[in-house]
């Protein structure tokens, strides 16, 4: 096949490529927001459309990865061509995780059996974590479909506020239940939905450290939180 003729197949098969993993992407994102919404209403027929999105998520994840052991196969990309196609793939990976998430807690939504969940509306933690969380996925994800590494490259600055947020989301959780305020079984499944946020923040980190590599070719240090924090206390000292 002429040289021509290979670079427009491939940029064919790139095109598709974006196409679905934006659709990956707004799946992943809209089961995050149904799962919390459906929660906060007590809703179990949310819960099932989650389910429903978890599962297309699912499909079109591995019809992705297809294409990039394709386009890896059959066109042999180099250089910024082939970062984007491996790095897609490795989202791949990240989105299907916060959809299972949110599939997560569609499940903790069926466990109250169409109640409101008692005591959630007294944990105002938790939908600040949750909209810190989902905007972070919305951050990273238009920074790949832009392929604009900028707003990312401070993305673990930003989980930072998550973690802080999931600290102090345990501690009311904990504080409620010792206070008989809040049911400790009740109390269980709010600290899973917790610990689900924060790891969709961080699989959004991932996504974003991902990014700066697609764009840039150089993947950026990883700093410990608590070494930022020393840093942060450093710095604003006089």
């Amino acid at each position: 096949m002429p040289e021509k003729a290979v670079r427009k197949a491939l940029e064919r098969g790139l095109a598709q490529l974006d196409e679905n993993m934006a659709t990956l992407a707004e799946l992943s994102e809209l089961a995050i927001r149904k799962a919390m919404d459906g929660l906060a209403r007590g809703d179990p027929s949310v819960a099932e459309e989650v389910f429903t999105l978890d599962q297309e998520v699912y499909a079109l994840q591995e019809e992705i990865e297809r294409t990039c052991v394709d386009l890896i196969a059959l066109h042999a990309p180099v250089a910024r061509d082939l970062r984007a196609i491996t790095t897609s793939l490795r989202i791949t990976t990240d989105l299907d995780r916060i959809a299972r998430y949110a599939k997560d807690i569609g499940e903790i939504t069926l466990s109250f059996h169409g109640q409101i969940p008692p005591g959630l509306k007294d944990l105002v933690k938790i939908p600040e974590m949750a909209e810190d969380t989902i905007g972070m996925v919305e951050l990273t994800i238009d920074a790949f479909l832009k392929r604009n590494a900028d707003p990312v490259r401070n993305i673990t600055e930003v989980d930072d506020i998550v973690d802080r947020l999931h600290d102090e989301v345990l501690a009311e959780i904990v504080v409620a239940m010792k206070a008989g305020r809040l049911d400790p079984e009740v109390g269980a499944r709010y600290i899973l939905i917790n610990r689900y946020l924060e790891r969709i923040a961080d699989h959004a980190v991932n996504i974003g450290l991902r990014v700066v590599y697609m764009v840039t070719g150089e993947w950026p240090p990883r700093v410990r939180a608590a070494d930022r924090a020393k840093r942060g206390l450093h710095q604003a000292r006089p």
